[in-house]
């Protein structure tokens, strides 16, 4: 148990942000971010991935931009006559979704610039770097699922607690259809709005669906920190708090009160970073819930590690070149000669960041509850 945490935490803390060592020349063509609050013109990105703030701040000392998930990886603005700050990253930053926020003399404030995204345990500031490959969760022109904000009881924690449902276009029209569900975690200082808000799981489904990809299915989002765990105390994770919400509370309220088909060939879990680490304890610990397992930079399964094999539809691993692939590779490796159907997926040029999970629920998703 203590290794895979360390390596979750190691994950965790990995490079997210972007390099100094020989840059090209910086292009003149910025853009207002597409997260920028409506009319706000700053912050701004290239056509190669430098991004570029302006902060108002007349009677400021020193104004910086810390990037990525915690607040890594600093960009020092300078003053300018008319008393803002400006400032552009030394180097290009990875494609896809990053976390921000400001420092000012010492204090840390969002860009009032940017929308807010939630992660680090605080509202953070968000900016979105074009990807050569977005398409796949662009907003398009086709029919769309709905997300839904669902309460449900929880008798463990004494409380109702919240959760997201996607169902596919059609869901609402034909009342005959039952479908399977995936249950999809957050990461670390997250909530159960990161993966539509911030992944974009609904649009990637959506697309999928629309070009015939993946038979439509649910996917269902909550709340995975049911105990109280402070950043550099991940070992006081207990897994069993959160596994009674999920397991005991929020996939009865699902099935009887969504069309689900209720049966453990029709269930899958997956999981970012400590999601994927949640979502090995739990298939781990109860083997009779979920068929199709997925970590997405949340560590690995060795095949002793799985009871039975013949509960097991897939095992899919996945994280960015810039993690560790190559344990993601030899794990799923490993799983493959022992007779699991195990897959590995490996964004490329992608860390510990959205990018990474956009791209593996693309990969996952048309393998889910095939026949």
């Amino acid at each position: 148990m203590k290794q895979h945490l360390f390596i979750f935490f190691f994950l965790l803390i990995g490079p997210c942000g972007f390099s100094q060592a020989d840059q090209p020349a910086v292009k003149e063509d910025f853009k207002p971010s597409t997260l920028n609050q409506p009319g706000q013109e700053y912050p701004q990105v290239n056509s190669q991935g430098y991004a570029r703030f302006r902060i108002q701040a007349v009677a400021a000392d020193s104004v910086g931009v810390s990037l990525g998930l915690g607040g890594k990886g600093g960009t020092k603005l300078a003053k300018t006559e008319d008393g803002y700050w400006m400032g552009t990253t030394a180097g290009p930053m990875d494609e896809g979704f990053h976390y921000y926020n400001v420092n000012i003399d010492g204090g840390k404030f969002n860009d009032p610039g940017a929308l807010n995204f939630y992660g680090s345990v605080r509202w953070e500031s968000g900016i979105e770097i074009p990807a050569h490959d977005q398409d796949f969760y662009a907003l398009k022109d086709v029919p769309h699922g709905s997300v839904h904000q669902v309460l449900f009881p929880s008798e463990s924690t004494h409380t109702s607690r919240r959760a997201f449902v996607y169902t596919p276009p059609g869901y609402e029209k034909d009342q005959s259809v039952r479908y399977p569900v995936l249950y999809l975690q957050h990461g670390w200082g997250e909530d159960e709005t990161a993966w539509t808000n911030q992944g974009r799981a609904n649009l990637i489904m959506d697309n999928l669906i629309a070009e015939g990809q993946i038979k439509p299915f649910l996917i269902v989002m909550t709340y995975g920190m049911t105990n109280d765990v402070k950043f550099g105390r991940i070992r006081e994770f207990d897994v069993k708090y959160f596994q009674a919400v999920l397991v005991d509370e929020l996939i009865p309220y699902v099935e009887s009160n969504f069309r689900t088909i209720a049966d453990q060939q029709h269930r899958a879990m997956a999981g970012l970073s400590m999601g994927g680490m949640e979502t090995r304890m739990i298939t781990m610990n109860r083997p009779e819930v979920f068929s199709h397992y997925a970590l997405l930079s949340g560590g690995t399964y060795k095949p002793e590690d799985i009871r039975d094999k013949s509960k097991v539809k897939l095992v899919f691993l996945s994280c960015g070149s810039k993690e560790r692939p190559d344990g993601v590779k030899s794990a799923a490796a490993a799983l493959k000669d022992a007779g699991f159907n195990s897959v590995s997926y490996i964004s490329e040029g992608t860390a510990h960041e959205f990018q990474t999970w956009r791209r593996s629920l693309r990969e996952l998703a048309p393998l889910l509850f095939r026949n």
